[in-house]
């Protein structure tokens, strides 16, 4: 062989070697982000009670405009048993949510022994973020309960009142006032509500950029649920929600509010679509004003869901049972129970984080999730 070329074949063979171990020497430099998901410094959680598939899909019908559920680029689905039922109530489904733990039904932030949960209002508590509860029903109903009490059942509203007094909470809309001021103990809570630094307005709603960054207020705003939107509701969750939105956002370090369109569940239970999907629309007409500001609050993570479906609602089509005949050019509304079903249910998100609401998985995990993408 060639002595030039052996010592070209050396020479390779010395400079390879010293370039593997240069390679596997720990480097000096900080490794890549491969997680370069952004943080969310704000999330809203609207729940839609009672809201399955069919419930959603009545708003692409039953207006002229575009339903803002299209609006949603990440679409998931929950299955969303209780620890004691295959088919949930809302105490438990919220309790999931709020709680991250599976409990039974009537369950109110506590788990399948009666024992306390912490919900993510506690957990959050020392982090300054604001806080806000919306619902068109009473305040002390199933879903907004579960969000800053402990009961063993749903039924003790009276008991759920009490402890909203010393709850992690700045904002909150709802009805329910008899629970605060007609009770059969004779207390008046919401003197005490406003002893503990939180003022009450049982009258109306307050015009955005009219509340102190530096006050907690609290509506209460019906003697139990607010009415229906066909008995003259108006646009009361849509003007509540824009409200808290205009409060909360005074804060720097980030807020959790929770919107819950009530009565589509209450609908579901009366077999009556026009109630159920007049509710639907409201509930998503306020979701379209929430997307418009998170759009020009790109840091806030929007999350859309349902505890359950009620009714069994079905969109079918106009069907004459005599001759057999469809007409599939007409959506005749229509109910299999006057309960709640066993459906899953859907997930929509859009926001920074919102890839992690994508694919099948447990209500719990919504609460799970939050805490994830916030790093709370």
């Amino acid at each position: 062989m060639n002595l030039t070329i052996c010592r070209l074949r050396t020479l390779c063979i010395f400079g390879a070697i010293a370039i593997l171990s240069h390679c596997s020497e720990p480097s000096s430099e900080p490794p890549p982000i491969v997680d370069d998901i952004a943080v969310p410094k704000n999330v809203i959680l609207l729940i839609g009670d009672g809201m399955g598939l069919s419930q959603v899909s009545s708003a692409l019908y039953f207006q002229d405009s575009t339903s803002n559920f299209e609006r949603f680029p990440v679409i998931g689905l929950i299955k969303n048993s209780s620890s004691s039922d295959k088919i949930t109530d809302s105490a438990a489904g919220a309790t999931a949510f709020s709680c991250g733990k599976k409990s039974y039904n009537g369950a109110i932030g506590v788990g399948p022994d009666s024992t306390d949960i912490e919900n993510i209002l506690e957990k959050i508590s020392n982090l300054n973020l604001r806080t806000g509860l919306i619902a068109t029903s009473s305040i002390t109903h199933a879903t907004p309960a579960s969000f800053y009490a402990h009961v063993k059942s749903r039924d003790l509203e009276e008991d759920i009142a009490k402890q909203l007094i010393n709850a992690n909470i700045d904002f909150f809309a709802g009805g329910g006032k008899k629970f605060f001021n007609q009770r059969k103990d004779g207390l008046n809570l919401i003197n005490e509500l406003e002893a503990n630094n939180l003022i009450v307005d049982t009258t109306g709603l307050a015009d955005p950029g009219n509340l102190s960054a530096d006050e907690k207020y609290g509506y209460l705003l019906a003697a139990n649920d607010m009415p229906k939107v066909s008995e003259g509701r108006g646009n009361y969750l849509e003007n509540a929600s824009r409200l808290a939105l205009d409060y909360l956002s005074n804060n720097q370090d980030g807020f959790f509010l929770m919107i819950e369109g009530s009565q589509i569940d209450w609908g579901g239970h009366d077999n009556d679509g026009d109630y159920l999907i007049s509710e639907l629309l409201d509930f998503d007409r306020t979701i379209g004003m929430v997307l418009d500001y998170q759009e020009s609050h790109p840091n806030t993570l929007v999350i859309v869901t349902a505890d359950h479906e009620t009714g069994g609602f079905t969109l079918s089509s106009k069907h004459d049972p005599s001759t057999g005949s469809s007409d599939y050019n007409t959506i005749d509304p229509s109910f299999s129970t006057g309960g709640h079903s066993a459906t899953m249910i859907p997930v929509f998100a859009k926001g920074e984080g919102s890839e992690e609401f994508g694919g099948v998985y447990e209500n719990t995990d919504i609460f799970h999730k939050i805490l994830h993408v916030t790093n709370w």
